[in-house]
């Protein structure tokens, strides 16, 4: 039986951010640096009111000139493009390309995934909501947004029952309609509202 460990406040945290360091790489991969690979796992996870310059910069805290050369390196290599947005003409929406997604497949950050999906499930949704709540008291003391998905968003409208004409899931932010696979996305909307759920196996390729 492993015994449980009494970690104190400076222990959890070096944790957590040692945690960061080491599941990430500074060698180049697939010909990518480690900030072109953060890219790559932010506009994977992230939902359509967020795969924005502005919000990517806002995610990553950098600045939008950094996040908009960052963006502009992934267009050129063809892992990025821009489409029109279905609601407003006038902005845009960063995408995968095919080519990205083949190369996601070998992104370090798996390993990541891969040990948080080895947790029991129990475990798995109170660390992930320990973590919810780490990331929103240090955002808050930054005076930074606080990304987070739809699952535990104070805007999440609905009761996952289909009406006539209405979908099971809104966007009370946004006053949109939200599909089911929409839950799990990273947005930059988002208001911690309920506990985190987790279902099923981690899955995705940015971190929130």
């Amino acid at each position: 039986m492993i015994k449980e460990l009494n970690l104190d406040s400076h222990a959890i945290a070096e944790l957590v951010l040692h945690l960061g360091r080491i599941a990430s790489s500074e060698a180049l991969v697939e010909g990518l640096t480690p900030v072109q690979w953060a890219g790559l796992r932010y506009f994977a996870r992230a939902n359509r009111f967020s795969r924005t310059p502005s919000a990517f910069a806002a995610f990553h805290g950098t600045t939008r000139g950094t996040a908009s050369q960052t963006i502009k390196n992934l267009e050129t290599q063809g892992y990025l493009t821009r489409i029109r947005s279905e609601t407003d003409r006038r902005s845009v929406q960063l995408v995968l390309t095919d080519k990205a997604s083949g190369i996601l497949v070998n992104d370090l950050f798996q390993a990541l995934v891969r040990a948080a999906d080895s947790l029991p499930p129990g475990v798995r949704g109170d660390f992930a909501n320990a973590l919810q709540r780490m990331l929103g008291q240090v955002a808050w003391e930054r005076g930074k947004p606080t990304f987070g998905t739809c699952a535990s968003c104070t805007h999440l409208e609905g009761d996952d029952c289909s009406r006539e004409g209405r979908a099971p899931y809104g966007c009370g932010f946004a006053s949109e309609p939200l599909l089911l696979e929409e839950l799990d996305e990273v947005c930059i909307n988002f208001v911690q509202g309920k506990p985190m759920t987790v279902r099923g196996s981690v899955s995705g390729a940015a971190p929130r």
